[in-house]
């Protein structure tokens, strides 16, 4: 195994090993990508305060997110097309997770189903959830991943309509993909990746393909999925889907304190501060900018998560100290994935551990429960100063 010293060594290997197609899927934006820039840069901004002649034996980073006991407070989020990143992507990330003591989130774009990944693993995962118009096909999601006995819902509000992303359409994205001369080149390049996937147990969308009626190649499926988005998502239908799931639901895709009020109203149990990692409105607040304001709508009311731009545990530590109760990796452990496989999720969640554990001793803390403000030297003005 190379020495990997951060998330960046992970991504270099990335890159090298793994289509173009897919390598751009996972690092791009929307449009001129200036979200997805500011995810990470807006991290950069914060400073932490350093205290010395601290006790620093006995450090723990354990603590809880739903309810649920975690190693750290981070989870894996939801990322579409896993499988196409390294064979089997999503079994393999979901095993790491189990292993390491963190959540694992399943897309509903996976490639991998939700009885695979179940029949592989053997603790509860959760299950990301993208509203469509055929209602009865999320019905019958919904009830899998009871079945599968996934131990939350994370419904994602942000994907009514899908943001353009440059480089997707430039490439012909597609599960599998199509064999164009530009694309056989490339794989001609990434032997090690085509090897892997002729093993791989699927190469399409696991929970769609043979659960929709009309689906019978990758052209069919592609119609299907691009029309059903369901763009008449609203509060009510949240509230249904909800009623329907009768667990723990996190709701993802809130950047607007009075959207987080909704989400209050709608009795989740926790929500998620994301831009679906600047893949959606571009021109958008990064997180970690949006994070204050929701946090003072809702104040204790509801768990309040991050996602989007967490590159390293220093990147954890900010979040949770400016009072998110846990953060989600999406690109950090993709990163890993596509590097070395499972062994590359593990040696992301290492790093990231790491990183959280050394620093939290630096800014003079033993457990990650007791990070706050005090921990951080936080620009005035952080959040911006927007004329109505």
């Amino acid at each position: 195994m190379p020495v990997i010293t951060n998330i960046a060594d992970l991504k270099r290997l990335h890159a090298s090993r793994v289509p173009r197609m897919f390598y751009d899927y996972a690092e791009s934006g929307s449009w001129t990508e200036q979200t997805f820039r500011e995810n990470t840069s807006d991290f950069d901004q914060i400073r932490l305060r350093q205290r010395v002649a601290v006790d620093m034996t006995g450090r723990s980073t354990a603590t809880q997110m739903i309810g649920q006991d975690v190693a750290m407070p981070v989870a894996l989020a939801p990322v579409g097309l896993t499988g196409m990143q390294h064979a089997d992507g999503e079994i393999k990330a979901a095993r790491a997770a189990e292993a390491f003591g963190v959540p694992y989130t399943l897309s509903t774009m996976s490639i991998n189903s939700i009885e695979d990944v179940a029949e592989a693993t053997t603790k509860p995962f959760w299950f990301q959830l993208y509203t469509m118009k055929d209602t009865d096909y999320v019905s019958r999601l919904i009830q899998r991943a009871k079945d599968a006995k996934c131990s939350a819902l994370v419904i994602t509000l942000d994907l009514q309509i899908l943001g353009q992303r440059h480089k997707d359409l430039k490439n012909g994205l597609s599960a599998p993909p199509k064999l164009t001369a530009k694309t056989l080149a490339n794989l001609a390049t990434k032997w090690t990746w085509g090897l892997g996937m002729l093993r791989a147990q699927r190469r399409e969308f696991g929970n769609i393909v043979g659960h929709v009626d009309g689906i019978s190649d990758a052209s069919s499926l592609g119609a299907w999925t691009a029309e059903q988005f369901d763009p008449s998502l609203d509060w009510d239908k949240i509230a249904k889907l909800k009623e329907e799931w009768g667990g723990k639901v996190i709701l993802k895709g809130i950047l607007d304190a009075e959207d987080a009020k909704m989400a209050l109203k709608v009795g989740a149990d926790a929500i998620i501060v994301s831009n679906h990692g600047g893949r959606q409105l571009d021109g958008a607040l990064s997180s970690i900018r949006a994070l204050p304001s929701i946090l003072e709508a809702v104040g204790d009311q509801v768990e309040v998560h991050l996602d989007s731009g967490i590159r390293s545990g220093q990147d954890v530590l900010k979040a949770v100290a400016m009072g998110a109760k846990g953060t989600y990796i999406g690109r950090a452990y993709i990163y890993g994935l596509g590097a070395m496989g499972q062994a590359g999720v593990t040696e992301a969640l290492n790093v990231i551990h790491k990183e959280l554990d050394t620093t939290m001793a630096l800014c003079g803390e033993v457990n990650v429960a007791n990070l706050g403000r005090q921990n951080l030297l936080v620009p005035q003005d952080f959040e911006g100063r927007w004329q109505d």
